[in-house]
């Protein structure tokens, strides 16, 4: 049996082939604490076919979902600071300021690039047991099936390989389980071997949605194909972003979720609007195991009593509120900012902040009293993370169209369909009636619509100025504030029931550089394979 991870390149991760060779009859078990051998597995008995495939469902919710990373990621973007007490994970605060001379020893940063390793290694490995399982397979059916599970093991290799290269750009490729210290390949090479893997993936998986698949939640032909699309939008290959959302949206299957608000709570989970969720959802089963959710919910849900409190971190900048103020924004305001001192329409009291402490918290991470399960009380129990939904393809489509071809009658309906989900009024098209208004418009509607979801970041980066400089050069350098923010929950006009008052509160100075692009290698990862090189600029 293949060694499965090599010191050299990882650390500290546990042996990935239990992940396919133990007993998971469901697609939410648990991940299996013991490893088994492979030489006891029975790969004639293609019943256990689905067995390392849900292994693999398990790794990605509980790493690529790892709150930790999660933090790592979305304070690197101006729509949330990172909250909490000033001096609680202050490294969070260090990667804000992208001080990565202090950050390059974090353990949250070693273990976001750990995290998306060990997918990629436990998909190594699921994807041998399922060459072992195909050998014995003789009627079409079973090979089709054998083939579409592939198809979802790749999926998510493929998504840990597109998160590698746009948090550290050039990164090693780990084809073998087996390779031993091995070096960074170009950005560019990993891409193409991304595309590769969603281009077997979309010919091999059921057009259908998540929600219709055997296994709940499943990858589909369109998740893959909207992450092919998020890898064009960010080299600018417009011609190919269109067509794969024109797919997509031409597909049918979609629809945005009508209420905007329960999109992030239960009532919204795996909705048709889910192209990929990660799943701790019991499907309204009250006994059994807890599915549990790492705390990525508690990471960032309020301080104060069960069952809705939290660590209190991130909170939504003074920018992006004032933006929502600015815009009249109401429904998308009351859903992204969870206000303290302040009583949600689910009765939920908020307590005021403390001295030092956010004013507000992401509001997408909220999960109701009154929503969760008996017996299940942690803070955000039986709710899944929101990965890639329809309201990102509308949008990206959008870019794409009017970077091709400017304003049209495409661009507006697609524009409208997602601010009148959320009670906002119809695009003006006499104000935006050239390219480069539209543009400046999609760009604002895209922060908005996504506003602590973890895209800002991407986004920043891969927008452009007049000058060709990056949006990040512009936005990220100088200081971060905080102010006061109300919701009158009760208030008759749906205008004014969001209010930013106060005074300013310095948080930090932010200093961006161009080399600031990527992260650094963590330490931990160069000191086991010597052949790492350290990224530009660290």
């Amino acid at each position: 049996m293949k060694n499965i991870f090599k010191k050299q390149l990882l650390w500290a991760i546990p042996l990935a082939f239990s992940l396919v060779t133990s007993s998971c009859s469901d697609f939410l078990d648990k991940l299996p604490e013991n490893s088994v051998e492979a030489e006891t597995v029975d790969y004639s008995n293609t019943a256990n076919m689905y067995m390392p495939v849900s292994g693999i469902y398990a790794t990605s919710r509980s790493y690529l979902g790892s709150w930790s990373s999660y933090g790592c990621i979305i304070v690197r973007g101006d729509d949330v600071n990172k909250g909490g007490s000033p001096t609680d994970q202050i490294e969070y605060e260090y990667a804000s300021k992208f001080q990565y001379d202090r950050l390059t020893t974090f353990w949250a940063l070693s273990g976001l690039w750990g995290n998306c390793y060990y997918v990629v290694s436990t998909s190594n490995s699921a994807l041998e047991s399922l060459e072992n399982y195909a050998k014995h397979l003789t009627s079409e059916s079973d090979k089709q099936l054998n083939a579409k599970y592939a198809a979802e093991v790749r999926f998510f290799r493929a998504y840990a390989y597109f998160q590698l290269v746009n948090l550290f750009g050039d990164v090693p490729l780990l084809l073998d389980n087996q390779e031993l210290n091995v070096y960074k390949s170009k950005k560019e090479d990993v891409e193409k071997y991304i595309y590769d893997e969603l281009d077997y993936c979309i010919a091999n998986l059921p057009a259908i949605r998540p929600n219709e698949s055997e296994h709940p939640g499943a990858v589909t032909k369109y998740t893959a194909e909207l992450l092919k699309a998020k890898l064009k939008m960010y080299n600018n290959e417009w011609d190919d972003v269109l067509t794969l959302t024109d797919d997509i949206v031409n597909s049918g299957k979609f629809e945005l979720y009508n209420d905007f608000y329960e999109l992030f709570k239960i009532p919204g989970k795996l909705c048709n609007e889910s192209l990929l969720e990660y799943q701790f959802t019991d499907f309204g089963n009250g006994s059994g195991d807890i599915v549990s959710s790492d705390n990525w919910f508690a990471f960032q849900g309020p301080r104060g009593e069960a069952p809705i409190s939290g660590w209190a971190f991130i909170e939504p900048t003074e920018k992006i509120r004032n933006l929502f103020s600015k815009r009249g924004e109401t429904v998308r305001a009351e859903t992204t900012f969870l206000m303290t001192d302040a009583t949600t329409r689910d009765g939920d009291y908020i307590p005021a902040a403390q001295p030092g402490e956010p004013t507000a918290y992401n509001g997408k991470a909220y999960t109701p009293a009154n929503q969760m399960t008996p017996g299940r009380t942690g803070y955000g129990d039986n709710n899944n993370i929101r990965v890639f939904r329809y309201a990102e393809v509308l949008l990206t489509y959008a870019e794409a169209e009017n970077e091709l071809n400017g304003p049209s009658a495409i661009v507006y309906d697609l524009l409208d369909q997602v601010r009148l989900r959320a009670g906002h009024k119809a695009v003006d098209r006499s104000k935006y009636g050239t390219q480069a208004t539209l543009r400046e418009l999609i760009r604002r509607e895209r922060t908005i619509e996504f506003a602590g979801e973890g895209l800002r970041r991407a986004d920043i980066l891969r927008w452009k100025d007049e000058s060709g400089k990056m949006i990040a050069e512009k936005v990220l350098n100088g200081k971060l504030t905080r102010i006061v923010g109300t919701v009158d929950y009760n208030g008759t006009d749906p205008y004014t029931r969001a209010t930013i008052t106060g005074t300013d509160e310095f948080i930090e100075n932010r200093s961006f550089k161009v080399t600031n692009r990527y992260l650094p290698i963590p330490q931990k990862a160069r000191d086991a394979n010597p052949n790492l090189e350290q990224n530009d600029g660290y």
